[in-house]
């Protein structure tokens, strides 16, 4: 007998393969025999007007083909998703360094690639903005600011007791998805084309080449089984590789593949947005905030690229767990000669609660109290202070209950106490704690994403093949709707095979982003297979004179009144009855009803919770630092799966605390990014874990929203857990409660250095 699927920790259904070595991704593919490979040729300079290229060395290079440029596109150089002001190739002038210029085909990609460092550029050099306050102060924007306004915070702020400002940096974060920007694109009969991409977005891949080869979308194909790692960067960006190798294709006449090498991608590609963000706030004698005004600036390139929604994200969720009755937040969109910024895991929305957990953090300083009080104070309330400065009421709040049990599980009060006695006696080592919560919103902040498709074949056999406009990259989501389809037909997973993201199956399918993927496409394809399900109750009903009440699917069988049939007798006999065993399924998420002209109304359809504690010592001498100890108490609702929610958090925490310690972005004077490859970006090791990593998920939190079996989001609200990381630095750095140290992120050892400086340690 089958047991029920949903709510059990159900292996990946990759894993396997994963651990095997023989999970295909799109590099291991089978290659046609006269495939060509290509590279790119890329802008040495950061901005300048592009008078020309000399491409005669790279056509004369070995196993040379083609060189494609801007002049081979036969529709539009473009591929911006929102704004449509991001060219294929450079034309006529380039603006940043790393952007495509022209791409070489050639038949190995060695030989693509040393041929397309022959090329010469001819170009008038321009001044170069590199940073966002350099943006600020000369009108350079991608997106014109935006202001949200709640209440009168400058009165609000006047008549505080208290007041602080502060500007502080937070760093951006690259992506570093194991497998890196790939796509192969093979010619097909009567001018359409086969493209396989690695792509959160297959409809996207899909509109542009169509946009840019004048194809409909009904002459092109995009597939993507799995990717190696996306967390965003492979949302928008990923419709620029397949792009090129579209274009290769039609210069050629033969199949062509683009994969860039580790160092090209972390050069040409976006990354997490970095902030300057200002603030000044006013409190009252017990930290609660009275008023408040932020100011944020975000580097986010050459082009709009996702920066529009990225920004506005963050600005939803500047509150994270807080009430603010008198607040307002300007956002510039600031535009850089530095590659176009993109979306990263969080989407702003990480960027938002490290303003907001700053200021209490420093207004707890500031009082002399623990932070944790500050926290509290400010809580949004259950019926009252429970409107957000984006005017949604809260109606699932559950922050109190769940801080203070993660409180008494964390033993946090006692901790911190030992803590501040380890430091008053130790001069070189200092130890720090904090607590910091998530609030986090769900759902696609523009409201016409926010649908899905799936289709549900089953077999005469019994087995079922199930596609859904999701895509899969190692987080699970297959496996998850898998499950449901499985418990939807009462049978056991094992019969349930997920096939490729596919634009012929699925067609017009959201990004698998936003963390809904599996509340959208779980819905989808649960009525899908209830479609079936309800044909064969049906028929059953009919075919043995009983009610529809008396038929039920479970543990592999049909029961029909008293009898009972093997699932795949039963599907064969209705088959032979020609009942139909094929269906689609649609969802659109409801509630929704957002108005970005006055960054008012509903634009999430619930919030997913949780909140960390985190213990870490610092060494004063050097800077460097450690985890030791992390406690973390997460809200998935009624879990889908258990396993794949927990490794989720614990990736999501990971992430978050490299974002925030350890990896480091750094462009020099030129706008040459310095830190392109393993040896000198940094993200979390093995050994960076903390040896006591404790994670649980809430239990008894079924969702109050009628999403899929009542769960939750997982894959975003973890990573800001990591805040807690952050804080419980800058809390050893200051070494008492007093002291409010002016410590940046990331909290390498070199910020760190500084900030012990600034506080008076050395």
């Amino acid at each position: 007998m089958a047991a029920r699927s949903v709510g059990k920790p159900v292996a990946h259904d990759s894993a396997h393969l994963h651990v095997s070595g023989t999970a295909a991704y799109t590099d291991d593919l089978p290659e046609p025999r006269d495939l060509l490979h290509l590279a790119v040729g890329m802008s040495p300079v950061a901005h300048a007007v592009l008078r020309g290229v000399d491409v005669e060395p790279v056509l004369a290079a070995p196993g040379v083909v083609a060189v494609c440029t801007a002049a081979d596109i036969p529709g539009e150089n473009n591929y911006g998703s929102i704004v449509r002001d991001d060219p294929v190739f450079a034309d006529g002038l380039l603006q940043y360094v790393g952007q495509p210029v022209f791409a070489v085909a050639a038949t190995s990609a060695n030989a693509a690639r040393k041929a397309a460092r022959r090329a010469s550029y001819d170009y008038e050099e321009r001044e170069a903005i590199l940073d966002p306050l350099t943006a600020v102060a000369k009108g350079s924007f991608v997106l014109p600011s935006e202001t949200l306004l709640r209440g009168d915070p400058d009165a609000a702020l006047e008549a505080a007791p208290n007041r602080l400002q502060r500007r502080v940096l937070v760093g951006g974060q690259d992506q570093f998805y194991l497998e890196g920007h790939i796509a192969m694109a093979l010619p097909q009969e009567d001018g359409g084309l086969l493209v396989y991409s690695s792509t959160q977005h297959p409809d996207e891949v899909q509109r542009m080449i169509a946009h840019a080869t004048n194809r409909d979308a009904k002459d092109i194909v995009v597939i993507c089984r799995r990717m190696g790692g996306a967390f965003g960067g492979k949302e928008s960006q990923a419709a620029l590789i397949a792009l090129i190798a579209a274009l290769a294709v039609d210069k050629t006449g033969r199949p062509c593949k683009l994969r860039l090498d580790r160092d090209d991608d972390m050069i040409m590609t976006g990354k997490r947005h970095d902030f300057v963000i200002d603030y000044d706030v006013g409190f009252d004698a017990s930290g609660r905030i009275l008023g408040i005004d932020f100011e944020f600036a975000a580097r986010c390139g050459m082009s709009a690229d996702l920066s529009g929604p990225v920004n506005d994200r963050a600005m939803f969720h500047c509150d994270n767990a807080y009430f603010l009755e008198h607040v307002r937040i300007v956002s510039h969109r600031c535009k850089t000669n530095t590659v176009s910024n993109t979306a990263f895991r969080g989407f702003g929305g990480p960027q938002g609660m490290f303003a907001i957990e700053y200021v209490i953090d420093d207004i707890a300083r500031q009082l002399g109290m623990d932070p944790l009080e500050v926290r509290q104070r400010n809580f949004y309330g259950k019926d009252e202070r429970n409107t957000t400065h984006y005017q949604q009421v809260i109606e699932d709040n559950i922050l109190e209950e769940l801080f203070e049990r993660l409180l008494r599980s964390s033993d946090y009060r006692a901790r911190r106490s030992a803590i501040r006695e380890f430091n008053a006696g130790s001069t070189l080592l200092r130890r720090g704690i904090a607590i910091t919560p998530v609030k986090f919103g769900i759902s696609f902040t523009s409201t016409l994403l926010n649908q899905a498709g799936a289709l549900v074949h089953v077999y005469r056999d019994g087995s079922v093949q199930l596609n859904h406009g999701g895509t899969e990259m190692g987080q699970g989501l297959y496996v998850k709707v898998a499950q449901v389809v499985a418990d939807e037909l009462g049978i056991s997973i094992d019969r349930v095979r997920t096939t490729a993201a596919d634009t012929s199956k699925v067609p017009n399918a959201s990004a698998t982003a936003a963390s809904s993927g599996s509340d959208m496409n779980g819905k989808a394809a649960q009525k899908a297979a209830a479609k079936i399900r309800k044909r064969l109750t049906a028929f059953a009903a009919k075919q043995y004179g009983i009610s529809e009440a008396e038929v039920d699917f479970r543990g592999d069988k049909v029961y029909v009144a008293e009898r009972i049939m093997d699932f795949e007798d039963f599907v064969q006999a209705a088959w032979a009855a020609r009942i139909a065993l094929s269906a689609t399924g649609y969802y659109r998420t409801p509630k929704i009803n957002y108005d970005r002209a006055t960054f008012s109304g509903r634009p999430f359809y619930y919030y997913a919770y949780g909140a960390a504690v985190t213990e870490v010592v610092v060494d004063t001498l050097t800077g460097e630092h450690r985890i030791l100890r992390v406690d973390i108490l997460h809200d998935c609702g009624d879990s889908l799966n258990p396993a794949i929610d927990l490794g989720q958090v614990e990736g999501g925490y990971v992430q978050g605390a490299g974002w925030l310690t350890t990896e480091e972005l750094w462009w020099n004077d030129r706008g040459e990014l310095g830190t392109h490859a393993p040896s000198t970006y940094k993200i979390p090791i093995c050994s960076d874990l903390a040896p006591d990593f404790r994670v649980e998920l809430l239990s008894n939190a079924a969702n109050r929203e009628k999403t899929i079996y009542r769960s939750k989001a997982v894959g975003e609200p973890p990573l800001m857990l990591a805040l807690s990381a952050f804080h419980a630095i800058r809390d050893a750095v200051a070494g008492d409660d007093t002291h409010a140290p002016d410590l940046e992120a990331p909290a390498t050892p070199e910020n760190i250095l500084r900030a012990l400086r600034g506080a008076g340690s050395e």
